[in-house]
C-alpha cells in the first residue's frame, strides 16, 4: 500500500530515471527482507499451532531473529563498500538501507505474534501508524522542506539539492523505527528460553521458505536491476522509472491478493486439525477467484482513467503496455498463494522452495533473452510465465499430496473470462468504456448466476 500511494508524490516531483534508481534499491530491498527473515514468519505460525509450549515457540523465533539480524548487520558495514559495488548503490544509500533492514527484521516475530493471536485490530493500526508517517515524511522532505527551507531560516541546514533518494530512505528509515517503539512490549512479555532441538526443527521448515521467498523476490523484483544491466535503452533507468510506475498499477491485485493471504494462513493452520479441512480451503480460493476476477477487468477497463489520478507525469505513460499482463501475473501469483496451503500444512515446504526455484529460472532465462530484444515489455511477459507455471505446478503436485475439492471448472471458466475479457479491453478497444463496461458487467452477472446462493448466504451472515 505505500509504495501504491507514494506513486503520485514521486510521478510528480521525481525524474524518470531518479524514480528507477529508487525502484532498483527497493527490488535489492525485498531480497535482503527475505535474509532477514529467513522463512521465520511462516515458520512462527506452524509451530505456534502445533506444539503444546508456545511461550517456547516464542522465545527460541525471536531469540533466534535478534541474533541472526545483528550479526547480518555488523557484516553489512563492514562490508559496505563491497555491497555498494555488486548492488551498483550509492554507499551513503547503503548504510540507510542496512539500518532500515535492521529494524524492519526484529518487527518480524512480533507481527507474527499479533496475526497467531488474532489481534488484527493493533496489527493493523501499526501498519497503517507506518504507512501514514512514511507518507507524512516523505510530503514533508520532497515537497515542503524546499518551500520551508529559505536562507537563514531553520530548516536551510538540512536542505540539499539532489538529495531526493537519501530524503526517501530516511523517511522509511524513521517510519520503521517508530514502528519497532511501538512493538517493544512484545519484547518485554517474551520468555527467552531457547530450546534448541526445537530450533533446528524450526530452521529445517524454514529453510525452503527461505528460497522459495529468494526465488519470489526474484519473480518479484529482479526484473528492475536486470534491465538496468541488459536493456539496450539509452537511459535504462529511465525505462525502469516507466516499467516501476506503471507496473504500480497491478498492486490493487497486489493489495487484495496480500489482504487475502494475511487472512487465511493462519486460517490455514488453525483449521488443519479438524475433521475435513479440504472443503473449507477449496471455498477459500473460489472466492479469491471470484472477486479477483472482477479487480482484474475492472482495473484493465479504467486503467487509463486510474493512470491520470496515480501516475501524474505523462512522461511515465508509455509504460502501460504491461499493466494487463502484471495484473494477470499477480492474479496468478494469487491463486498459487491459496493452493500453497497443501505444502505448508504436510510439512513438505521443500515443494514450495522447488516450484518457487523454478519460477525464478523462468524469470531470469525469459528477462535474459527478452529484454534486449523489447525490453521492459520482456519483463512483464517474464512475470507472467514465472507466476503462471508456479499456479500449475503447485496445483499438480497439491493433487498428489493433499488432495482439496477445487471446483475446477468454475475456477477456469471465471479466469479464462476475466483474462480474454481483460485482453480484448485493452489491447482491442482501449478506453473504450462503453465496451469494456458492457463486458464488466456480462462478467458479473454470470458470477452472480453461478454464485447468487452463496453470495446470499454470506450476506446473511
Amino acid at each position: 500500500m505505500l509504495t501504491f500511494l507514494l506513486v503520485p508524490l514521486y510521478t510528480d516531483v521525481l525524474a524518470v530515471g531518479v524514480y528507477g534508481k529508487v525502484s532498483i534499491i527497493f527490488s535489492w530491498f525485498a531480497i535482503f527482507n527475505v535474509i532477514l527473515a529467513y522463512g521465520m514468519e511462516t515458520t512462527f505460525f506452524r509451530f505456534f499451532n502445533k506444539e503444546d509450549d508456545k511461550s517456547k515457540v516464542i522465545g527460541t523465533s525471536t531469540i533466534s531473529i535478534l541474533f541472526t539480524s545483528l550479526i547480518i548487520f555488523v557484516l553489512a558495514f563492514l562490508f559496505k563498500e563491497q555491497i555498494a559495488v555488486i548492488t551498483d548503490i550509492k554507499e551513503e544509500h547503503i548504510k540507510l538501507v542496512v539500518w532500515i533492514l535492521l529494524l524492519d527484521a526484529l518487527v518480524i516475530i512480533p507481527f507474527a505474534w499479533l496475526r497467531a493471536t488474532e489481534k488484527p485490530m493493533k496489527y493493523a493500526v501499526i501498519k497503517i501508524a507506518n504507512v501514514v508517517i512514511n507518507i507524512g515524511l516523505n510530503i514533508f522532505f520532497l515537497l515542503w522542506l524546499v518551500k520551508l527551507a529559505k536562507p537563514n531560516s531553520t530548516l536551510d541546514g538540512i536542505y540539499k539539492l539532489d538529495f531526493e533518494i537519501n530524503y526517501i530512505l530516511i523517511a522509511t528509515l524513521i517510519a520503521s523505527g517508530i514502528t519497532l517503539v511501538l512493538m517493544l512490549p512484545f519484547y518485554s512479555k517474551v520468555k527467552y528460553t531457547f530450546d534448541s532441538i526445537l530450533w533446528k526443527k524450526m530452521l529445517r521448515y524454514a529453510f525452503p521458505i527461505l528460497i522459495a521467498g529468494l526465488a519470489y523476490a526474484i519473480n518479484e523484483t529482479f526484473d528492475r536491476i536486470l534491465l538496468d544491466r541488459l536493456s539496450v535503452s539509452v537511459d535504462p533507468e529511465k525505462e525502469i522509472g516507466m516499467y516501476s510506475a506503471c507496473y504500480k498499477l497491478a498492486l490493487f491485485m497486489t493489495l487484495f491478493a496480500t489482504a487475502y493471504r494475511l487472512g487465511i494462513e493462519p486460517y490455514f493452520f488453525s483449521h488443519a486439525k479438524e475433521d475435513n479441512p479440504q472443503r473449507n480451503y477449496a471455498r477459500i480460493l473460489e472466492y479469491f477467484v471470484v472477486f479477483g476476477s472482477v479487480i482484474l477487468l475492472s482495473v484493465v477497463v479504467f486503467a487509463d482513467l486510474i493512470k491520470s489520478l496515480i501516475i501524474l507525469d505523462e512522461a511515465f505513460w508509455e509504460a502501460m503496455w504491461v499493466v494487463p499482463i502484471i495484473l494477470i501475473a499477480s492474479f496468478c501469483l494469487g491463486i498459487y498463494h491459496n493452493l500453497s496451503v497443501w505444502y505448508k500444512i504436510t510439512d513438505k515446504t521443500k515443494f514450495g522452495a522447488y516450484i518457487s526455484v523454478f519460477g525464478a529460472v523462468i524469470t531470469l532465462v525469459l528477462n535474459y533473452v527478452l529484454i534486449p530484444i523489447i525490453g521492459y515489455k520482456g519483463s512483464a511477459i517474464a512475470t507472467l510465465a514465472a507466476y503462471g507455471s508456479m499456479m500449475l505446478l503447485s496445483y499438480y503436485y497439491g493433487r498428489k499430496y493433499y488432495p482439496i475439492p477445487y471446483n475446477i471448472k468454475k475456477i477456469v471458466l471465471y479466469l479464462t473470462i476475466s483474462i480474454a475479457f481483460s485482453l480484448i479491453s485493452f489491447y482491442g478497444y482501449r478506453e473504450n468504456y462503453y465496451l469494456g463496461g458492457t463486458l464488466l458487467m456480462i462478467l458479473v452477472g454470470i458470477i452472480w448466476m453461478l454464485e447468487r446462493k452463496e453470495i446470499k448466504r454470506l450476506l446473511k451472515r
